[in-house]
């Protein structure tokens, strides 16, 4: 199957400079004969690897997804470490004060968390990641919480729709998120099919350091000339990976937490 690999250089949703020339993470190995998502994986994938070769980090991470029917937006403090897989949340907002752990291999399993004032009385729960209660308002188990599993999420969609044809692929460089200079792919299905559950992802990575800093899903728009809606948006900010995590970072008895 010959497939047609297209690279433009702006869309309305960004700013955005000349087209991107991935060199050898994006566009060496493409032939005519490739499915555009190739090179697209091969860059997703060497920047997992970046992540995965950090031992942890922190940074202010701003999630806004769709969960059923409701879009939940949230920015919260987050610490990852990858061995073993442990994550510490503190909510900004909404629900500000509330603190969240989840250390793999503990606590039989379950997530602990608390919530802030007068909700605080009723302690600390331990829950199952997938309880029913956390996941009225997440579309994935803290399991999966992270950077590096946000892009594997995205490697496996990408990995699962090169089975199929009609989709753009598009490489952006100095993108703009904030202040930070970012290089984005971005694949796009020009129309609904059924075995498409989006119309776009974007993969958003740091310039600098190579590293993954915002992973988009968009729905398909529900009228010509319409926005495409937002499912999911997970945007890591001010990381900072010279932290040295400890067990104290993922422990409920840490006296800088409220557990």
């Amino acid at each position: 199957m010959r497939y047609q690999r297209l690279i433009v250089a702006g869309f309305a949703a960004l700013t955005v400079g000349s087209c991107l020339q991935f060199t050898s993470l994006a566009d060496e190995a493409a032939t005519p004969d490739e499915h555009p998502l190739k090179p697209a994986i091969r860059y997703a994938q060497a920047c997992l690897e970046r992540v995965e070769a950090l031992p942890g980090y922190e940074a202010t991470f701003f999630k806004k997804e769709v969960v059923g029917t409701t879009t939940i937006s949230q920015k919260m403090t987050i610490k990852v470490r990858h061995n073993p897989f442990s994550v510490y949340l503190y909510f900004h907002s909404p629900h500000e004060g509330r603190e969240v752990i989840y250390v793999e291999g503990e606590n039989n399993g379950k997530l602990v968390a608390h919530e802030a004032g007068l909700l605080s009385l009723a302690g600390a729960m331990e829950l199952m990641p997938t309880d029913p209660m956390v996941m009225s308002e997440n579309r994935y188990p803290i399991t999966m919480a992270g950077i590096s599993n946000a892009v594997k999420v995205m490697i496996k969609r990408w990995e699962e729709e090169t089975k199929y044809g009609e989709i753009e692929v598009k490489y952006f460089k100095d993108a703009k998120l904030g202040s930070l200079s970012c290089r984005v792919v971005e694949a796009t299905h020009p129309q609904p099919r059924r075995q498409f559950d989006n119309h776009k992802i974007r993969l958003w990575v740091d310039s600098e350091s190579g590293l993954p800093v915002r992973m988009q899903k968009f729905g398909f728009p529900k009228k010509a000339g319409a926005q495409p809606p937002v499912i999911e948006d997970y945007t890591f900010t001010d990381i900072k990976t010279n932290v040295r995590l400890t067990d104290a970072d993922f422990d409920r008895k840490n006296r800088k937490y409220s557990f």
